[in-house]
């Protein structure tokens, strides 16, 4: 793995793919005019090797090469398992 590799946190919301998990990552966004934070979200299909990684887990993923038409990510490490 690339230590500089492009990091991101975010949510498992599906884990229905064999060995790709979506994961959801949400940021903060100061609206131009009003100044305001907003929350803004983007999902990201991130390979999942062993399909280790449930719905609504905390996941680390970082960025690779290409593995298909849209995974460009693989999830590196479990930060919280969701209460289920």
């Amino acid at each position: 793995m690339d230590r500089n590799a492009q990091r991101m946190v975010g949510k498992v919301i599906s884990n229905a793919m064999d060995k790709t998990v979506v994961v959801s990552v949400e940021r903060l966004v100061k609206h131009k005019l009003y100044k305001k934070y907003m929350k803004r979200s983007k999902k990201y299909y991130a390979h999942d090797e062993k399909n280790a990684f449930n719905v609504g887990d905390t996941v680390q993923i970082v960025a690779s090469k290409p593995l298909s038409k849209t995974k460009r990510w693989r999830a590196s490490k479990l930060i919280n398992v969701s209460k289920k």
